[in-house]
């Protein structure tokens, strides 16, 4: 039996900037309050952290000597 194709779907934090976003630009949208109906909960945040990508680690530059 083949499998189906699961879509990925954006996580909490690309909601959160992407309605950051629409604000911004003049939607009249607002943030929920915390603990309102609708809102994020400390549940929710606590598992996005699980998921959520690490920073790529840059390199540090070697600066050249001067003679």
């Amino acid at each position: 039996m083949p499998r189906k194709k699961v879509k990925k779907r954006k996580g909490l934090y690309a909601n959160i900037h992407a309605k950051r976003k629409r604000i911004k630009a003049g939607s009249g949208e607002k943030m929920r309050k915390p603990g309102s109906k609708g809102a994020p909960t400390k549940a929710q945040f606590k598992r996005a952290a699980k998921t959520a990508r690490k920073r790529p680690v840059r390199k540090k530059k070697k600066w050249k000597k001067r003679k």
